[in-house]
């Protein structure tokens, strides 16, 4: 019971990670990256469709990625989807078969926005792993009067081993990501 708890809580806390590395890599720093687009959507004949479902993206250069939509009648819609996309600042342009992305470079000033961002996206993930232990607290406290206070001793300081490297995991994340949005 006690472990089937915790394998449980683990797989959600790895899940939470996970989303908070993606969140991490959808911010830009000073690079292009595929992965910023990750999370566009594209408004495709009135359905709203992810735009890795509707084109292939090439990082070229430093600050360039090429779009290639799959379907050449979705194009001006890609391209105003990617305009649309906060704190991205790009300014793409359609030759007729592919959209360019041209990111600009970042300023002192925007890197330590980012940075900010980046913090808070960390600390929204460190409180959805907290939110985790607490309910596995509570299924573990359910547990007592089946298995014993001993064993749900032991169990709850599991769930704290767990905890502390889940959100360990989530702060080596987020150093290695502000050092990238710093790095000029």
């Amino acid at each position: 019971m006690i472990a089937e708890v915790l394998t449980d809580t683990g797989a959600r806390m790895a899940k939470a990670v996970e989303v908070a590395k993606e969140d991490f890599a959808g911010v830009r720093t000073g690079r292009a990256n595929p992965q910023m687009f990750q999370k566009v959507i594209v408004s495709y004949y009135g359905t709203p469709t992810p735009l890795a479902q509707l084109a292939g993206m090439q990082n070229i250069e430093a600050r360039t990625i090429v779009v290639t939509p799959y379907d050449k009648g979705a194009l001006r819609d890609i391209e105003n989807a990617i305009r649309d996309v906060p704190n991205l600042g790009a300014n793409p342009t359609n030759d007729g078969s592919v959209i360019r992305v041209t990111l600009p470079e970042l300023t002192e000033e925007r890197r330590k926005e980012y940075v900010k961002l980046v913090r808070t996206k960390g600390e929204d993930a460190k409180v959805a792993v907290r939110n985790i232990r607490r309910k596995a607290k509570e299924e573990l406290d359910a547990l007592k009067s089946e298995v014993g206070e001993d064993d749900v001793a032991r169990g709850e300081k599991e769930l704290e081993a767990l905890t502390k490297s889940h959100t360990d995991a989530i702060d080596e994340a987020l150093k290695r990501k502000e050092a990238e949005l710093l790095e000029i």
